[in-house]
């Protein structure tokens, strides 16, 4: 097992991981809103107390906060840093045109889209190069090794067999297999194989397994217990790098999605739900690793943080676009009586969040063991 890397390491990889990616949330934001002529007040990276700015020539204050968690963009007509729209009223005419909130819906819209799109797009640029330099994984989905008493050797899966699907979902490589099974623990699926020209289907009770990591960390996966010894990296051409890194894009984000739908459903504990403190100890882990390891890294936290601002909830982005289509449907904007309360609603909603998550952090990094053996 590594010992964790050092404190200074964990904040440079925290700073250098949150950071770049804020700002080109953000820079989404700003940049189709500049597109569409609305006016940009303020564009922060970080909350709290500025720390160092500028302002441009267009009369936008540039800045750093002091609390490194997030950022925002304020734009003209924008009550606070949420994005609330203030009194129409209270826009001073000469600001109407660049106004926010007096633009139409469907630009507010695509204003809004655009800051979860820019952390995909980054995302889908990071495999991408990833994939020109190394090659897409796609080793083929063959059995080439059964383990004794596995899940697969009770399910009566056998050496060379190929995998063609799981619960119903294609496998095109074992890469696939691997991750779609290792989201399932204890989980029962049927696997459609191909065994010298036959066609079986065979139920499969995945194995549970608790994993420790080289640093410590534990989590639960699941183990279906086959390898493959024909690990592929295939060159892709250039116009099949982009398909390519936005297919492996999708299929990471829609782990993600099914990862939350177990904790919700109670398939997976909450406990695992890491906050702040967790992203910081993996980027410092991952730095600790390699430059390979922390740009992987990036990826699947950008992915993560464009997946995240799209749920619908109010002070997210994926709350303003429900607004937002409500309003195009009914041709009217929601009241604003009803934005305060839901924003209100969302702010406790994310800031319960935190604290819980705040909280399973701390327990993963053992302060709850320590203050136990302490007081024992």
């Amino acid at each position: 097992m590594l010992s964790q890397p050092p404190l200074w390491l964990i904040l440079i990889a925290f700073v250098l991981t949150i950071g770049p990616l804020v700002f080109i949330h953000e820079l989404g934001h700003y940049l189709v809103g500049r597109w569409f002529g609305v006016g940009a007040e303020v564009f922060s990276i970080g909350f709290g107390h500025e720390v160092t700015g500028w302002t441009d020539k267009r009369g936008t204050r540039w800045k750093v906060g002091w609390l490194p968690l997030g950022g925002y963009v304020r734009f003209v007509g924008d009550e606070h840093a949420a994005s609330q729209p203030a009194n129409p009223d209270s826009v001073a005419p000469e600001d109407r045109e660049r106004s926010f909130h007096l633009k139409p819906v469907w630009q507010r819209f695509l204003i809004v889209l655009a800051g979860p799109v820019s952390n995909f797009l980054i995302a889908i640029a990071i495999f991408a190069t990833l994939f020109a330099i190394y090659g897409v994984p796609r080793s083929p989905p063959i059995a080439s090794a059964v383990v004794e008493g596995s899940a697969a050797d009770h399910a009566g899966i056998r050496p060379g067999d190929l995998i063609v699907s799981a619960g119903g979902r294609r496998i095109d490589s074992f890469e696939t297999l691997s991750r779609y099974v290792s989201m399932r623990p204890g989980e029962q699926v049927d696997i459609a194989l191909t065994r010298s020209n036959e066609k079986l289907t065979v139920p499969v009770r995945f194995d549970s397994e608790q994993e420790t990591d080289r640093f410590g960390n534990r989590f639960r996966v699941g183990r279906l217990g086959v390898y493959s010894n024909q690990r592929v990296l295939e060159p892709v051409s250039a116009l099949q790098l982009i398909p390519a890194a936005t297919m492996f894009t999708l299929t990471t984000t829609r782990s993600m999605l099914e990862g939350i739908w177990q904790i919700v459903t109670g398939r997976r504990s909450v406990k695992e739900l890491g906050g702040p403190l967790k992203i910081a100890q993996v980027a410092g882990q991952q730095a600790s690793l390699g430059l390979l390891e922390f740009v992987q890294l990036v990826a699947l936290i950008s992915i993560n943080l464009g997946f995240i601002n799209l749920l619908p909830v109010p002070m997210l982005d994926g709350g303003h676009l429900l607004f937002y289509s409500i309003e195009a449907v009914q041709r009217r904007p929601v009241s604003v009586h009803a934005q305060e309360w839901a924003f209100r609603g969302g702010l406790a909603l994310i800031l319960a969040l935190f604290v819980f998550t705040t909280f399973n952090d701390l327990g993963s990094l053992g302060l709850w063991r320590g203050l136990e053996r302490l007081i024992g």
